[in-house]
């Protein structure tokens, strides 16, 4: 007789909206319209569109494939690297170009960040930065917008560089202007205890020669609260997650090294890729170590939502207009750089999403 003995639980509800049979996505969001984006980085894939718009069941570049093929005399208006996109609520989606293909240093001219008019789908505004805010270590990881403050909103972005100073970098959408805050700041920084274990093995670099590195990476997820007055944000090598008053932020009388005092700290809520806010002020966040989805209540008690073996590294999560959590599953650790030069990953990637019953939080 067989005995069965008992294993670990899985629970949460959550349903395929797309698979992916080639390049490995990150990001998603989801329009105000519930019109579908995705995005692929060059990490080595072959990516034949960096941006894309799910359309009757296929990926269509977006806004067209001009966009997305890069020449040396249209740096600043051609896709090269995307990690995130993000549509902002009322009429545009926002691609997060990092320049940086397979992490190198970013291309000048080439990270930035693009406005895409949802109605006429086309590029309405491209916002470069100078070499004192895209560093030759950035990686510009995640945006987020608030329209409520200044003539034309700001955005805050994370830099999540594997070889330099992490930080939040602010932008003022009138004038482009843009600086960094945080800079390099234990908040925004790899916690350097961390030893993160994702299928039962440690995640770190192992490269072909099998010379191996500590895997670290500085302030990526990147959320922001309902009212816009609050900034959610974690380094990607870490399980901490902290918040910052965005007034402070965008106040530049405040001394860079003086706003370490303004960070709260929530406690560990896990291992987190992405993060997005809810309405109603909840927090969503990944964990990447434990195949998991939690919930950050306002006031600070988490819950898990979901924890199911195929959420293999939940990367970027949007709230769509139908009240559901779109999270992208794209097995980054079974990369082959973690795993001396051999590629790990099963495809399909995937799109999921599951029912939060809650609206995506406004920008404006």
């Amino acid at each position: 007789m067989q005995m069965m003995l008992p294993s670990e639980k899985y629970f949460g509800k959550f349903e395929v909206v797309f698979l992916f049979y080639g390049a490995m996505p990150t990001g998603v969001t989801v329009s105000e319209t519930g019109r579908i984006f995705i995005c692929f980085p060059k990490w080595g894939d072959d990516v034949k569109f960096a941006v894309a718009e799910i359309v009757l069941g296929t990926l269509q570049p977006y806004p067209c494939l001009d966009a997305n093929l890069i020449r040396q005399s249209n740096i600043t208006t051609s896709f090269i690297s995307v990690q995130s996109v993000v549509a902002d609520g009322k009429g545009t989606l926002w691609v997060l170009d990092t320049g940086a293909p397979n992490f190198s240093e970013p291309i000048k001219g080439g990270a930035k960040l693009v406005a895409v008019d949802l109605n006429t789908n086309s590029i309405r505004r491209v916002f470069t930065f100078t070499e004192d805010v895209v560093l030759p270590t950035t990686y510009l990881n995640d945006v987020r917008f608030d329209f409520r403050v200044g003539k034309a909103g700001y955005a805050y972005i994370t830099d999540s560089s594997s070889r330099g100073p992490g930080a939040i970098i602010v932008v003022d959408l009138e004038t482009g202007y843009a600086w960094r805050r945080l800079n390099g700041a234990n908040s925004t920084s790899p916690d350097p205890f961390l030893l993160p274990k994702v299928e039962g093995e440690i995640l770190m670099n192992r490269n072909k020669d099998g010379s191996t590195s500590p895997f670290r990476l500085a302030s990526d997820g990147i959320a922001i609260s309902p009212d816009g007055k609050t900034l959610y944000f974690c380094p990607l090598s870490s399980r901490h997650l902290y918040s910052i008053s965005t007034e402070v932020l965008r106040d530049r009388t405040i001394p860079d090294m003086n706003l370490q005092n303004n960070v709260k700290y929530w406690g560990e809520k896990g291992a987190s890729d992405g993060m997005i806010t809810g309405a109603e002020g909840n927090v969503y966040a990944g964990d990447y170590e434990n195949n998991s989805i939690r919930k950050i209540l306002p006031n600070g008690n988490m819950e898990t939502i979901a924890h199911d073996p195929r959420i293999l590294w939940p990367d970027t999560f949007s709230i769509g207009p139908d009240q559901y959590l779109y999270f992208v599953v794209n097995q980054l650790h079974r990369q082959a750089r973690f795993h001396y030069g051999y590629d790990l990953r099963q495809k399909p990637y995937s799109l999921l999403r599951m029912k939060i019953d809650e609206p995506p939080a406004p920008t404006f």
